[in-house]
């Protein structure tokens, strides 16, 4: 592809030696290119007859990558395939996944195929398939730092001013500036481990978290116990894989939670209506106090087991129990592993089993944790932090629109601002991080960038009300009543 800029090094700063590549000015600029960047990528793409905006979207890695050690031959996504990059949002654009099968002529196969849900490999091959053909990312391209240069000589943003961003090529170590009138960052997360375990995950040993499992799988396999931590979708995919190939490796298998349960995660029609439009806006405009009660009464919303999942475990279960076998496994949940040592070439696990206040150690030769993902606040962020704003908990200050509230930006307040992707499930709620919601997201941004509208922002998209006052269009509602009302009738 094509880069806009000049190429010619340019002095380095500081003590490093190495010249520096000035890439030019962009409009837009992404930080980071997982499957919501990708779909911004895609959907400015295909508003090109609407949309002048010169963009590019800067990635580490040297090709596109999303969760290559969670890409387990029979797992699914857990969301339709309509929630793709695009189609949401423009079911006519052509990087679509009904385009996507047709450009790879397997239109038909997929029709055949008749679900939903459809293979996680293929949303992988999909999705690098856009990355291959949307013009305006770069890989290896890994941002170190970004700074806000102020127009004349004042430092005032509210001035106006535009991102000055250096990145660093990993392999070559070659430096890049480029300079941006608005940021899109969305660098995702990265797997949590817990603090006693991360010295030991040093790749010398079966420790592990879900996200390597593909490729720490063999070391596991030839061990003679493996222990799974957790309860999310994740260690249930990687229990059931390890279950299926229990009978030629032999293992002992053994699956802990701290959670009351191994619980499925809700997926009724009617629960799904949690994940739109309507309630990321409800939940935005809630006290942050109850924001952060529901959010901790959520897990099951999101973090649950797919129900598919949880039964393929148990069908797989009671067929090796036929004829008073032993599956050689144990799930035990209200368990927390608080602790690991590790002893002649195994290790011990200190375990407390909550509800009956009970520890234990369990002896285990491989470990692998299925314990979520955190998200830091990015340390290329470091030179602007102090015009960013942060909640009461450290946490960044969100917008209603997706923006970073912070001192950025001219008098009209059309540039100078950094837009996040699922940087903010503190403020919009249980459906940040989910792919069916990357469209929606993605149309506000385009449209604030654009300053009109390029795509509809769906509105009134549910049956289920969560304000009073959206119920009060239909109903007889009397909202200014005292809180005691006694209803008679006389």
């Amino acid at each position: 592809m094509t880069e806009r800029g000049d190429a010619r090094p340019a002095a380095a700063d500081g003590g490093d030696d190495r010249p520096v590549i000035d890439r030019g000015h962009y409009d837009v600029l992404g930080i980071g290119l997982g499957p919501f960047n990708l779909g911004l990528a895609a959907l400015l793409d295909g508003a090109d007859a609407a949309l002048d905006l010169d963009t590019v979207f800067l990635e580490r890695e040297p090709e596109f990558a999303w969760h290559e050690g969670m890409l387990i031959e029979g797992a699914t996504l857990e969301v339709p395939f309509l929630a793709d990059l695009v189609t949401i949002a423009d079911p006519t654009n052509p990087h679509s996944f009904l385009n996507y099968v047709r450009e790879r002529d397997r239109i038909y196969e997929f029709y055949f195929y008749e679900t939903f849900q459809i293979p996680r490999r293929e949303y992988d091959a999909y999705l690098r398939w856009v990355a291959e053909r949307v013009p305006t990312t770069q890989f290896e391209r890994d941002v170190t730092s970004v700074e806000y240069e102020a127009d004349g000589d004042t430092a005032d943003a509210s001035a106006g001013g535009r991102f000055v961003v250096e990145a660093v090529a990993p392999e070559t170590g070659q430096h890049y500036r480029y300079r941006a009138d608005d940021l899109v960052m969305g660098v995702g997360s990265r797997p949590a481990l817990p603090g006693f375990a991360r010295d030991h995950a040093d790749g010398t040993a079966p420790l592990f978290h879900t996200a390597d499992y593909l490729e720490r799988r063999a070391d596991a396999l030839e061990t003679d116990s493996i222990t799974v931590v957790g309860s999310g979708q994740s260690a249930a995919e990687v229990v059931l894989d390890l279950l299926e190939r229990q009978s030629n490796h032999g293992y002992r298998l053994d699956w802990l939670t701290r959670s009351d349960g191994f619980f499925p995660m809700e997926y009724s029609k009617l629960g799904l209506q949690h994940f739109t439009p309507e309630y990321a806006r409800y939940f935005y405009d809630l006290p942050q106090s109850r924001k952060d009660d529901l959010l901790a009464d959520q897990d099951l919303l999101y973090k649950g087991i797919d129900p598919e999942t949880s039964e393929r475990i148990y069908e797989t279960l009671y067929e090796r129990s036929i004829g008073d076998r032993d599956p050689d496994f144990g799930m035990l949940a209200t368990t927390e592993v608080r602790d690991l040592e590790r002893l002649a070439g195994s290790y011990w696990l200190e375990c407390e089993q909550r509800h009956q206040e009970r520890t234990f150690a369990l002896e285990t030769d491989a470990v692998i944790f299925g314990t979520g993902y955190r998200r830091p606040t990015p340390p290329f962020l470091e030179p602007i932090t102090d015009r960013i704003a942060f909640d009461d908990r450290g946490r960044l200050s969100v917008t209603a629109d997706y923006r970073l509230d912070g001192e950025f930006g001219g008098p009209d307040d059309d540039a100078g601002r950094v837009f996040v992707q699922n940087a903010e499930l503190h403020s919009h709620g249980v459906g940040t991080p989910d792919l069916g919601l990357g469209c929606y997201r993605n149309a506000i941004i385009i449209d604030r960038l654009a300053g009109h509208e390029i795509y509809p922002v769906d509105r009134d998209t549910i049956f289920q009300d969560f304000d009073v006052d959206q119920f009060a269009d239909h109903a007889s509602v009397h909202t200014d009543v005292p809180q005691s009302l006694s209803l008679t009738t006389e």
